[in-house]
């Protein structure tokens, strides 16, 4: 039988959550899901068929999170003894580089292009100002936050990074670097300060990278094909989301899945959160919607064979309210006797954390964006903008506070006031959960919070985190709370709907067809400050979102 050598293509975006529904689907055909690569992994360390791996790395760049559950599924593939091997044109065409180089450091060997460099030039914290802008648009942003660190509101209100918000980026970035420096060096093995020395005299030509053991070989595509087929002979070629879809199909894998064992259900909550349904975003992305979530978890909740449900959140949060009741659909599952233990993504910040707070075990790699237990809220006036477009609104109203959220009118004293109680509010419920849900006291919480994100190891060290590792770690801890192994479980994507379930209106909240993601729906975009966001580029703003404005790269 000939032998399988797995291919990796790591030159284009991977999926976070798997497509819900046929546009999305259809736009996304291409990409392959983070989790079919790590399970696929996972499965070729036992099969004798699978000679060994081999990855392209570069291009489009895959997140700093999703590279570190990337890596440690290879380094654990690597350890059965198998060949593995990336190569690379070029690690930044003469331009940043860092991440990609990181991602090829969990494979054995390396090779670049000879024409090729190797940019491992560090990390740049980045964020997006538009205050000025607006100001020349006729726009007056009228916004407060809780407190100094929750930094989304600067993006409005602010020309140039505050003393808090570069304090913030900063250790982001540095904790960032400190992991990229201790990957480097534990799989090139050199020292912490000779790969630090590295990065200050990047970008380096491919042969200098070699002479300094950043690289192995140099070489094109077909001379490390042909090293490879040399060394294990005649070999098939694989990609590993379409090995593990084999895999999958396999006739004791599928009469595993048809019975009536043991099962662990995986929900999947991407993009921000809003009211209402799950909706389509863009080209494939998701949005949370309260009600869909909701309907997962209650659906969990209610099937006798799930025993336990893994939460993986990839949010920068959104509302409130919204989040406040996907967390009491949370707290509702475990109080049926089922964990929920939440795998954490590139981001889980704000109101990402928020729902998963309530969660009986909290992971997260340590490069995700965590915390920012804060809050922040307002309105961007566009009067001056549409006096100078030649437009006139007027009317009439019923009620004191009637105008107070209106776009064409600046807050009043009194409304001011009452959105700054409105806002303390919100942070004093917020950080009270947090405390609750994660047995801290307050006083620590309020070191915590402040609407500062985190890293995930710094999140861990301060017990917003329980334990550092990707998806598959999550799964390994709800299987231990039931005490069903790993192999035995039947993992499940929540919501299992068919295509018609997944077009037809439901016929009750409590038809599973409500956790179905809509194509369109009201949380496209939600106001002035949504259309405004979207005009310069960057995330829409809801009171529970983080900055994911920052860029590492």
């Amino acid at each position: 039988m000939v032998a399988t050598l797995l291919e990796l293509d790591l030159t284009q975006p991977l999926l976070e959550a798997p497509p819900q529904d046929p546009i999305s689907a259809a736009l996304a055909r291409r990409r392959p899901l983070l989790r079919d690569l790590v399970d696929g992994l996972r499965l070729a360390t036992r099969d004798p068929d699978v000679a060994g791996l081999v990855a392209h790395v570069g291009g489009h760049p895959v997140a700093l999170a999703q590279v570190q559950e990337l890596r440690s599924a290879v380094r654990a593939f690597a350890a059965t003894g198998k060949p593995t091997v990336a190569w690379a044109e070029s690690f930044g065409e003469f331009g940043p580089g860092t991440v990609p180089y990181y991602l090829a450091t969990a494979f054995d060997d390396i090779w670049v292009q000879p024409s090729g460099d190797v940019g491992l030039t560090g990390l740049i914290a980045e964020a997006v100002f538009v205050k000025d802008a607006l100001a020349k648009l006729g726009v007056l942003p009228q916004m407060s936050q809780r407190y100094e660190y929750k930094n989304a509101a600067d993006t409005f209100l602010a020309s140039e990074m505050t003393d808090a918000h570069r304090e913030a980026a900063g250790r982001l970035a540095a904790s960032a670097m400190e992991q990229i420096v201790a990957g480097i060096a534990d799989g090139r093995g050199l020292e912490s300060g000779q790969v630090r020395e590295l990065v200050d005299r990047a970008p380096l030509s491919a042969s200098q990278a070699k002479d300094a053991g950043l690289v192995d070989e140099l070489g094109y595509r077909d001379e490390v094909y042909a090293q490879l087929r040399r060394r294990l002979g005649g070999v098939r070629l694989r990609f590993v989301h379409r090995y593990r879809r084999a895999r999958q199909l396999e006739p004791r894998h599928a009469l595993s899945r048809l019975s009536k064992g043991p099962a662990v259900t995986v929900v999947h909550g991407t993009g921000d959160i809003h009211l209402g349904r799950s909706t389509r975003r863009g080209l494939g992305g998701t949005s949370i919607g309260s009600d869909t979530m909701g309907a997962a978890l209650r659906a969990a909740a209610s099937d006798s064979d799930v025993r336990a449900v893994v939460l993986r959140v990839d949010s920068p949060g959104g509302s409130y309210v919204a989040s406040d009741a996907i967390r009491r659909e949370v707290r509702r599952v475990r109080d049926a006797g089922k964990p929920v233990i939440v795998s954490m993504g590139s981001a889980a910040a704000s109101g990402g954390y928020f729902i998963a707070m309530a969660s009986d075990t909290i992971v997260a790699q340590p490069s995700t964006l965590t915390g920012s237990i804060g809050v922040l809220g307002g309105k961007a006036v566009v009067r001056d903008l549409l006096d100078r477009l030649g437009i006139a609104r007027d009317g009439v109203a019923e009620g004191r506070n009637a105008w107070m959220f209106s776009a064409y009118r600046q807050f009043s004293d009194d409304e001011w006031q009452r959105l700054e109680s409105w806002l303390d509010q919100v942070y004093d419920d917020f950080t009270a959960k947090v405390a609750s849900d994660r047995g801290l006291s307050r006083e620590h919480v309020e070191g915590a919070a402040r609407g500062r994100v985190w890293s995930g190891a710094d999140a861990q060290a301060r017990g917003l985190v329980d334990e550092l590792g990707g998806f598959e770690r999550a799964l390994e801890i709800a299987c231990a709370h039931v005490g069903i192994s790993r192999d035995e479980a039947d993992v499940r994507i929540a919501p299992r709907l068919g295509i018609l379930e997944r077009m037809r209106s439901p016929e009750s909240s409590e038809d599973l067809a409500a956790a179905a993601t809509t194509l369109v729906g009201p949380g496209a975009l939600r106001g002035p400050v949504d259309l405004l966001t979207a005009a310069f580029g960057v995330p829409r703003i809801g009171v529970l979102t983080t900055p994911v404005l920052w860029r590492l790269r």
